[in-house]
This record gives structure tokens, C-alpha cells and sequence, in this order.
């Protein structure tokens, strides 16, 4: 009888022969079968792929992508029984895929639909008052925030959303160049992606590590001396982004 490992590895590549013990009644090796039952995984695989990455497959094409996904496939065993899960090693994934080579912008678009699906998918969260943010300034600076669990932060030196839009919105304008820091929120049942104004991406990326507004503040203002934090602190809210602050008394 083929152990657990021996089962996945022939499950997932079509050059394993069919696992022994798997025998139809007669008593001979039911290759036709686990064929079969081969096929249907891989397919349901690949087709959470194609759920997840959409982006990625017209900028690849539907053939590459199909090359792509059978390769994933081979590589990266489901690491959830869950196929909304699948593929979250796509990004790195990428970087080394010969086809997509000449595509130096694909891996942080993945980034991008990963953070989306991510997005879509995680915990609801109770928002906070945008009142609760009017407390002095000193107090302000010292506080840490707490965001809610559909946030994601994706930064890249190319203009990932620009890109991801023209690629998925109908008349959508071209990607101008430049990199993007974009923020992913979810204020209602769809994630909403916001492009951050410069300094955006160091001030968002310090909070999510645990700095205090003031340490976030400074992070920024010493990249961008221009930066505006009522912009940002409006895509916050916006985008239901906030669920709690703690005062350090």
C-alpha cells in the first residue's frame, strides 16, 4: 500500500505511475481510474488559479498561463483543503518561470490579486468612528492603531495597479511609469484598491509593524518631506481600514 507522500506525488505528476494497491476489483492496477481522478484534481487546481490570478493570465496568455499553472501544479502541493487558498506562492513562483522572464512587472501583480483574494476572504471587522480620531495631536502621534484584518499593503517599483486596472476594467487608462504603493481595503463585501499618494507606502508600512503614528510619521516625512497625512488618514477611512487605537498613557 502507497504511503500518504508516494499517493500525492503520482496525484499531482502524470509521469508517476498509479500508486500500488490501488486495484480494481480483479485485482489489477486501476491506472485508468486513478487517471482519471488524476485529472479532475489538476483540473480543479489549475482553475483555482486561474480564479485567483486573472491579471496574470492575459498578461501571460492563456497558453503560458496553462504552462504556468501545470508547472505550479507539479511544484506546490495545496497547503488547505480549501481551493480559495491555493496558489500563495505564486509571486516567487514568477520570478523564476522562464516564459514570464521578460515580464519583470508579473510577480508584483500577483502580489496585487493575491492581496485581493486575501482581502475578500479574511475575517469581518467592526470599523472605528472616524470621531475616535480626534483626540490631541500629542496623544495622536503616540498611538498605535489596529487595522482590520482585510488589509494589505503591496508595494512595488512598477505601476502594478495602473497595470491590473488596464487589464481588468474596460477603458481603463494606460499605466503611467513609476512604482505604486497600493493599499487594499474592504469598507464593504468587495476589496477596493487605492493607490497611495508619495510617502504613503513607508508611513502604512511602519503602523502594520507596530510603530506609533508619530515613528510612522517620521519614517515618512524623512522619505517625502511633502507628505500629507490627512490624505492618507481619508483612504483609511474610506476604506473602513481602522478598528481600533490604543492611547500609550
Amino acid at each position: 500500500m502507497a504511503g500518504h507522500a508516494d499517493f500525492v506525488d503520482a496525484l499531482l505528476n502524470p509521469e508517476r505511475a498509479t500508486p500500488p494497491g490501488l486495484n480494481n476489483p480483479n485485482g489489477e492496477r486501476a491506472r485508468k481510474r486513478f487517471d482519471v481522478y488524476r485529472n479532475n484534481v489538476t483540473v480543479s487546481l489549475t482553475e483555482a488559479l486561474e480564479t485567483a490570478f486573472p491579471a496574470v493570465r492575459k498578461l501571460l496568455g492563456v497558453s503560458n498561463f496553462g504552462v504556468l499553472s501545470l508547472s505550479y501544479v507539479r511544484r506546490y502541493r495545496p497547503e488547505s483543503p480549501l481551493l480559495m487558498f491555493y496558489g500563495a506562492r505564486m509571486p516567487e513562483f514568477l520570478e523564476t518561470f522562464e516564459p514570464a522572464r521578460e515580464i519583470a512587472y508579473l510577480p508584483d501583480v500577483a502580489k496585487l490579486e493575491l492581496a485581493l483574494r486575501e482581502s475578500y476572504h479574511a475575517a469581518d471587522s467592526v470599523p472605528l468612528a472616524p470621531t475616535a480620531l480626534r483626540i490631541p495631536t500629542d496623544r495622536l502621534m503616540a498611538s498605535r492603531i489596529t487595522f482590520a484584518p482585510s488589509v494589505r499593503l503591496v508595494r512595488s517599483i512598477w505601476p502594478i495597479h495602473g497595470i491590473w486596472r488596464f487589464n481588468m476594467e474596460s477603458g481603463a487608462p494606460k499605466p503611467r511609469a513609476g512604482g505604486e504603493n497600493v493599499l487594499v481595503t474592504r469598507p464593504a463585501f468587495d476589496p477596493r484598491l487605492s493607490t497611495l499618494a508619495p510617502g504613503g507606502g513607508t508611513f502604512v508600512a511602519e503602523l502594520l509593524a507596530g510603530a506609533s503614528f508619530g515613528e510612522a510619521m517620521d519614517a515618512a516625512l524623512s522619505r517625502v518631506p511633502e507628505f500629507d497625512l490627512g490624505e492618507i488618514l481619508g483612504v483609511f477611512l474610506e476604506g473602513a481600514a481602522i478598528t481600533g487605537i490604543d492611547e500609550v498613557t
